[in-house]
């Protein structure tokens, strides 16, 4: 059978009726940004993530541009983040005008190493920001102890995190800012983009949410530069449909996960590197990327066997034609570098079935144990 990498439809269905519903209301109400329904949202994400404010946005990129914003960081300053990750995190830290000052991985996780990061910190570093890649939280204790000894912020990068803790704490909640994305491939996905700021800081919250709206406050009088980066009402409708389920999703996704662990040992495919879950930790499995020294022929395989897969990401920061201004070269950071050539995603969401699971197993298998004895025989 062809396994999807992920399937929206499947989670779709059992909700339509309540979901056209909701949009339904909206469009009765004919209040299309912001409004009671982003308000609700609100509140109930709160609830929801153990959070005392949240601010919803446009998309997850803009939930990382806002909070760099809102600490003022600017044209001059430096942001130490990972070379491994989606566009968005360096991105953001360009559109505001500040430098991104790039560190490895930790070669497990995939996500910064905490040592690196601290030892990148120099004066103009305005702040750390950490990406819990994957759904994985960042090992948070030793970024925060550097961050606070330097006196700056740290900006969670949590868009593929919902749900996911560390030491038992939200993530969103242990930096002065967690950014979140909705977009539709995620845990939990609106019907185009939107966003999630979070933050403990009542002060950091008002600031924020001032500059969401063009730093406007009464209507025409600006007190900030900021921007557009307000929610529409219709994502906020379908978000709030969504929400009371992610939970049990995660679920689903974690028990995925470990069904894949015995199959994986059952088969005895030993080239294979599953993903970690150190103890400390709740992965809340975004993807489940696997590692393999031939990625590229493991993936042309899946391909031709109608099995779903992805690479994030192909190519680290440090390695890409826009930032090459930074002035980083090939072998910089060889654990990120390593990844990009040995990472690949496969299907993970709360509906995978398990005889579909056994397959996408059987076909990794195939390729795996057939290089084995491909290579025994010569």
């Amino acid at each position: 059978m062809s396994v999807p990498l992920l399937d929206l439809e499947a989670q779709y269905t059992p909700l339509r009726d309540e979901l056209l519903a909701a949009m339904t209301r909206v469009c009765d109400s004919q209040r299309f940004i912001m409004g009671p329904e982003v308000e609700g949202l609100e509140r109930e994400l709160c609830a929801l993530l153990g959070v005392k404010h949240a601010i919803a946005v446009s998309s997850g990129t803009d939930a990382l541009l806002l909070a760099l914003m809102a600490l003022g960081i600017k044209a001059g300053d430096e942001v130490v983040t990972t070379t491994f990750s989606f566009f968005a995190t360096a991105g953001a830290i360009v559109r505001a005008g500040a430098r991104p000052v790039l560190v490895d991985i930790d070669p497990a996780t995939f996500n910064i190493d905490p040592e690196q990061a601290a030892a990148a910190i120099t004066p103009r570093t305005k702040a750390i920001m950490p990406v819990h890649l994957f759904g994985l939280s960042a090992d948070m204790d030793p970024i925060m102890a550097a961050a606070n000894r330097a006196g700056i912020a740290v900006i969670e990068d949590a868009a593929q995190a919902i749900g996911s803790s560390y030491k038992s704490r939200p993530l969103g909640t242990i930096g002065a800012f967690g950014c979140f994305s909705f977009f539709p491939s995620k845990n939990l996905g609106a019907f185009g983009d939107a966003g999630l700021l979070t933050t403990e800081d009542a002060a950091l919250a008002d600031r924020a949410r001032l500059l969401r709206t063009h730093g406007m406050k009464p209507k025409y009088y600006h007190h900030l530069v900021g921007a557009n980066f307000r929610m529409d009402a219709l994502q906020a409708a379908v978000l709030r449909v969504k929400a009371p389920h992610l939970a049990g999703w995660t679920e689903g996704r974690r028990a995925n996960a470990a069904r894949y662990r015995r199959l994986f040992h059952d088969a005895g495919l030993d080239g294979v590197t599953l993903p970690v879950e150190p103890a400390d930790r709740r992965h809340i499995f975004n993807q489940f990327v696997i590692r393999t020294a031939d990625r590229d022929g493991l993936k042309r395989h899946l391909d031709a066997q109608g099995i779903g897969n992805e690479i994030y990401y192909p190519v680290p920061f440090h390695l890409q034609p826009c930032f090459a201004d930074l002035g980083y070269r090939q072998g910089a950071f060889p654990h990120a570098e390593r990844a990009a050539l040995e990472s690949l995603a496969i299907p993970v969401y709360g509906e995978l079935t398990a005889a579909q699971q056994e397959t996408v197993v059987s076909a990794i298998g195939q390729f795996v144990l057939g290089r084995v004895a491909s290579s025994a025989s010569r």
